[in-house]
């Protein structure tokens, strides 16, 4: 909550808070996709992504709209 940012990025001088935000911030610039989707292999950055893609195969709707009670 200090507000610091000691992690640099070395190709856009971009500033992180944490050492995991700046690796995953990295693949950016050198294109690594290390999380495969085991059903259509597709590949992307970060885990949160692929588990949010994942959800096209399973067509899980986690979210809930408080209004109208409509799931997507």
């Amino acid at each position: 909550h200090s507000g610091e940012r000691p992690y640099r990025c070395s190709k856009c001088e971009k500033t992180f808070s944490h050492s995991a935000t700046l690796l995953k911030h990295q693949r950016i610039h050198t294109g690594e996709r290390p999380f495969k989707c085991p059903d259509c292999e597709k590949c992307y950055n970060d885990g949160s992504t692929l588990r949010r893609h994942r959800r096209t195969h399973t067509e899980e709707k986690p979210y809930k709209c408080p209004s109208c009670g409509e799931c997507f």
